[in-house]
């Protein structure tokens, strides 16, 4: 195995602390292509500290220029989200940078003012919401719904060490698709928002397949389509996790054993919904 560990980033001071963390993601959840995602109990961190020196280009202090200048400020980063495999880290980099700039400017801005303000750096509303708000989340034309707390099955996410661009993987996806396949994906977007609004286990495992992005982005994943193949016992279904290569197994029960078994070149790391986004906490 693998071990993606926590690296810090930046430097400090030695005065008063203001920690934030941000959750990782998983988008789409099969058919919900752009609109849907989830909030994964998977943490970015960012120690705040007066004075130092940031580094403006880094994508969370540019995210926490929105609100206030980061000149005065020192950031310290520890990112526990493995970067490029789907997971959204980027997301959760930017979600901590607004964050802890609204808190520094001493504003609370809404969930949908935080996503308007990150988009253009992060460029994903279904990363950015549920990074944001926690929870699961649907987002269309700038507005957040957070439908659940919960997902009506335990996600075990099965993460190859290899990295995928979400730019590269986007344009793999082709500009037109056959009538059946759009006709199959509506299905099962339909059943997807049924299940995430009811938490049915049934009709989230019906749910969980599609034909407008992952055929293409799966390239990168060839163990989604084994996995649905073969199935481990317990296992409801699978999705792509955002555009790869992580693949999110969707289990009754925490099956991470047999997978590491199928898959030991893999990081296997069993995960549950994170109830909240982006925040300030107390790290004693």
């Amino acid at each position: 195995m693998h071990h993606h560990r926590p690296r810090p980033e930046g430097s400090g001071v030695d005065r008063a602390v203001t920690s934030f963390r941000a959750p990782a993601t998983t988008a789409n959840l099969g058919p919900g292509f752009d609109a849907a995602g989830a909030a994964l109990d998977l943490w970015n961190e960012l120690e705040l500290t007066e004075g130092g020196a940031a580094d403006e280009s880094h994508l969370g202090v540019r995210a926490f220029s929105v609100y206030t200048s980061p000149t005065s400020w020192a950031f310290k980063w520890t990112s526990r989200i493995p970067r490029e495999r789907g997971l959204g880290s980027s997301a959760a980099i930017v979600a901590l940078g607004l964050v802890a700039g609204a808190w520094a400017s001493r504003r609370d801005p809404k969930i949908e003012e935080l996503l308007e303000a990150g988009l253009p750096l992060e460029g994903h509303a279904d990363n950015l919401a549920p990074a944001l708000a926690g929870g699961v989340c649907l987002t269309w034309d700038g507005h957040v719904a957070r439908i659940a707390d919960e997902l009506p099955a335990l996600p075990v996410a099965v993460i190859p060490e290899t990295r995928v661009s979400t730019e590269a993987a986007r344009r793999r996806l082709p500009d037109t698709v056959p009538r059946a396949d759009a006709v199959f994906t509506v299905a099962r977007a339909t059943l997807l928002g049924a299940s995430l609004a009811s938490g049915d286990p049934r009709l989230f495992a019906a749910s969980n397949d599609d034909r407008l992005h992952e055929p293409y982005r799966a390239v990168a994943a060839s163990h989604l389509s084994e996995l649905r193949a073969d199935l481990p016992d317990g296992a409801r279904g699978a999705t792509l996790s955002g555009s790869g290569p992580a693949v999110i197994v969707w289990a009754e029960r925490d099956i991470s054993e047999e997978l590491r078994t199928r898959y030991p070149a893999h990081d296997v790391m069993t995960l549950r919904v994170a109830k909240e986004g982006a925040h300030r906490f107390d790290k004693t």
